[in-house]
């Protein structure tokens, strides 16, 4: 019984078989998709991971096969030997690879049965899924859909030629550990107890940062790595607590050797697996242009819907909230929906209630149709809105979606509905493919919670040049220290149809300037060493200047793919909540485990 297959081997795929096959004798093995019953004929739709091949055994010419395909139903294993023959003209099936030939089986073996999946893998649309959570659970039979096969196997294609690129390139592919110190870098660490070093702990690496600068100073002057990757931080649809990223890292280069690379890489697996061409040099914007323009350090360039600033229009008003928020140096800023006076009480309620969750107090709108209608028209006048239409250049027909406040809401809250109404009004052609690279990102970022500044990046990321003065000044005179907001790094990403998708800088290579980075985020020559010891060290032996990047796989891979949903590429996900709902993960240990490492669990 175990030695069930004998000496027959399978000869082809389930998606391989054409036309120029007709005559062959084949070996099919696969699951069975569909069984369609018609008395003396039974048709089987055979399914692996190549695609499907329609299979029919005949009663009177196979009466064994027959017998057993009778009893065979949904997801049994099954091998099937017979003859490749084309199918009548009018039973083709253009929907197929294989549809214009099926298989004559003279043998059919039941390889194995199955229980009745606890859903139906094949089913038209995604609407028609079962819930996430139950196909996390049998995540095996999910991966069993030829969509959710494809996004795997084209994931395996996208690392694939990301490692064609860098090996062309001169880089060298360079493992680094996962068992490393808590270096924290933004995020949670995720910490792993040591048993033989009781009381002491590793850390999962959030990425391989700080090694992979450990490898410019070894002098190995071009790295990459397709490096796992663990942040211990709130989920959301396009993140997991553990990614897998590509890393790379070069000596001697500038900002625009590293850019070049990265268009490169990304130009290169664009083209080889998905067929989309990008340009070959990406256009360039400041980190404050994007948000100026867009509310976004990772703009979707595929739609306009550009912000537009009322500040200096609404300079002279007397509407006490808006006066208020100028006086205290907030912004008030607008987009412009086309053809859209016809927003109802309903819709405008929809998008207040969406911008709230970014912090906006509220959203006023103005509403072109046969006749002018805001919800400000009493605060501001009828001239005034008549002035802010102008300076928006709206036209009849058009809305006008108003928000005020801080700087950062305002770019917040209208970012994400300038993003939010291009999905509902389906302005977004999918069908394109808009990239750049944002530039020149703050250096530091003001927490209002403890009125210090913090590293927008990580601690090792280089100030421009034009404001190392600044930076200096800033660190070293405590009345000057409110400058380190206006410094900017040698920092930047690469954006695709508004993802993130690569993100890196130029790093500090002189330890002077690293001692000023420390100080500037508050820690002490005594914890900069308590963290960074060994890296200190090692700048002290002749850090050549280097740079590089970031790019997230699954990121990418969700591009190539057509998704929003980051757990469509990754074969094994965690949900939301980080759990694995097949493994049922995390889970408890034994007591005994936890003995051996000295560690006790005390409360919920």
């Amino acid at each position: 019984m175990l030695d069930i297959l004998g000496t027959l081997e399978r000869t082809h795929t389930c998606g391989e078989l054409r036309q120029s096959h007709t005559g062959e004798q084949v070996v099919l093995m696969g699951w069975v998709a569909k069984k369609r019953d018609f008395g003396v004929f039974t048709f089987i739709d055979l399914r692996d991971r190549e695609g499907v091949t329609q299979v029919v055994v005949s009663e009177e010419t196979a009466a064994a096969a027959h017998a057993k395909a009778k009893n065979i139903r949904g997801e049994f294993v099954i091998a099937v030997k017979g003859e490749v023959v084309k199918r009548d003209e009018g039973a083709k099936n253009a929907k197929l690879s294989t549809g214009e030939i099926e298989v004559k089986v003279d043998e059919l073996l039941v390889l194995n049965d199955a229980a009745v999946p606890p859903f139906q893998l094949e089913v038209a649309g995604s609407e028609n899924l079962a819930s996430e959570d139950t196909r996390l659970k049998y995540r095996y039979l999910d991966l069993r859909r030829p969509a959710l096969q494809q996004n795997i196997i084209t994931r395996a294609k996208a690392v694939r030629a990301i490692r064609e690129y860098f090996d062309g390139r001169g880089f060298i592919e360079i493992e680094t550990p996962i068992l490393l110190k808590s270096t924290p870098e933004g995020a949670r660490d995720f910490i792993v107890p040591s048993r033989i070093h009781t009381g002491k702990f590793f850390a999962l690496p959030q990425s391989p940062q700080i090694l992979k600068q450990i490898t410019m100073i070894a002098g190995l002057d071009r790295y990459y790595q397709i490096a796992r990757c663990f942040r211990d931080e709130d989920l959301r649809a396009d993140r997991q607590p553990e990614f897998t990223q590509l890393d790379m890292e070069m000596s001697f280069v500038n900002r625009e050797q590293v850019y070049r690379e990265i268009e490169g890489m990304f130009n290169h697996v664009m083209r080889t697996v998905g067929g989309i061409e990008l340009p070959e040099t990406w256009p360039r914007m400041t980190y404050a242009e994007a948000m100026r323009r867009y509310g976004s350090d990772k703009p979707d360039l595929r739609f306009g819907m550009e912000l537009i600033d009322l500040s200096d229009d609404l300079s002279d008003t007397d509407f006490a909230p808006f006066a208020e928020i100028i006086a205290n140096g907030g912004e008030i800023n607008c987009i412009v929906v086309k053809g859209r006076a016809d927003y109802s009480r309903k819709q405008t309620d929809e998008l207040q209630e969406f911008v709230k969750r970014y912090g906006a107090g509220a959203l006023g709108w103005i509403k072109i149709g046969d006749e002018i209608t805001s919800s400000l028209l009493k605060a501001l006048g009828e001239e005034k809105i008549k002035q802010l239409i102008a300076a928006a250049e709206a036209e009849t027909g058009d809305a006008v979606l108003i928000v005020a406040g801080k700087k950062s809401v305002v770019a917040a809250s209208l970012g994400a509905l300038r993003q939010e109404v291009a999905r509902r009004e389906n302005l977004i052609d999918r069908s394109k493919y808009e990239c750049l690279i944002v530039t020149e990102f703050p250096m530091f970022e003001h927490d209002e919670e403890t009125d210090a500044y913090i590293a927008a990046h990580h601690p090792f990321t280089s100030p421009m040049d034009e404001d190392l003065e600044m930076f200096k000044t800033a660190v070293n005179d405590p009345s000057e220290h409110h400058l380190l907001g206006n410094v900017r790094a040698k920092a930047y990403d690469a954006v695709i149809n508004g993802y993130e998708c690569a993100g890196g800088s130029i790093r500090i290579h002189q330890k002077e300037i690293q001692a000023l980075n420390f100080k500037a985020l508050g820690l002490s020559p005594e914890k900069a060493r308590e963290r960074f010891g060994f890296f200190l060290d090692a700048l002290e032996y002749g850090t050549p200047p280097h740079g590089g990047f970031a790019a997230g796989i699954e990121r990418t891979c969700m591009i190539l793919c057509g998704t929003e949903n980051i757990r469509d590429v990754m074969a094994f996900p965690k949900t939301a909540s980080a759990q694995d709902l097949m493994m049922d993960s995390p889970g408890d240990v034994d007591a005994s485990q936890l003995d051996e490492l000295g560690i006790g669990v005390v409360g919920e």
